[in-house]
């Protein structure tokens, strides 16, 4: 998978893209993470790419040629390396909130061009422009980058080979499907050593080695964890 990223701030991503998941991802060739600076599309000598917006208000909007010249410039280099396809996602915090089960729709896709805002926001005509508009959460950031980042690791993470056991994302919080066949729950409790410390013991069950009785209190745990912390993700759903 590519992602490209158009950004005021490229140097963001720079230690994101050389440490853990992510740069192993880069590294064994599994994802290509390309920045892109916007101010290289800026029309005068101080790198302008925002302006007031017209019928006042307060702060600076990104300009709509800027954006639309820094999209095509990428689209068009696409084009020449022939992808079956691609989508183009504005971060904004007005976007369809983000879940996992967007995140394994977008690890399907070829490429991914990401669109980070800043300032009070864009020029709203870019939005002719873009596939979805993605918000990471109800509450806004100064800019997009770094829900540019959340969305590239919780992709990056679900594409084959990444995490070298492909099932470990199944088994995750919010995943849609697990091998122990419940749907959208939480993740139940997880255990290693020491098997005992500060008189915290690690569940019993988990160290008899019967599989089939340890797949049921994972599932069992996992209903009740979701009914207690997130009862929203099961009200609607029969267990």
């Amino acid at each position: 998978m590519k992602i490209d990223i158009i950004t005021l701030f490229p140097d963001f991503f720079n230690g994101f893209k050389e440490h853990s998941i992510i740069g192993r991802a880069i590294k064994n060739g599994k994802l290509e993470l390309v920045t892109h600076n916007l101010r290289n599309q800026a029309k005068d000598n101080y790198g302008s790419v925002d302006d007031h917006p017209y019928g006042g208000g307060p702060g600076m909007v990104l300009r709509f040629d800027i954006l639309l010249n820094a999209l095509n410039e990428v689209k068009a280099k696409l084009k020449s390396e022939s992808p079956s396809s691609y989508k183009v996602i504005l971060m904004t915090p007005q976007g369809q909130v983000y879940k996992q089960t967007i995140a394994q729709k977008l690890a399907r896709e070829e490429n991914l061009i990401l669109i980070c805002g800043h300032y009070e926001g864009f020029d709203e005509r870019i939005r002719d422009y873009v596939d979805m508009e993605i918000s990471i959460g109800d509450y806004v950031l100064t800019g997009g980058e770094l829900a540019a980042m959340v969305i590239t690791d919780s992709i990056a993470r679900l594409l084959p080979g990444v995490l070298g056991d492909d099932t470990s994302s199944h088994e995750e919080s919010h995943s849609p499907s697990t091998s122990s066949g419940s749907a959208r729950l939480l993740e139940y409790p997880q255990y290693t050593r020491p098997l005992e410390y500060d008189a915290k013991k690690v569940p019993e069950i988990l160290t008899g080695g019967n599989h089939a009785k340890i797949d049921e209190w994972r599932k069992e745990q996992s209903i009740e964890r979701t009914k207690m912390r997130r009862p929203d993700m099961i009200s609607d759903k029969n267990i």
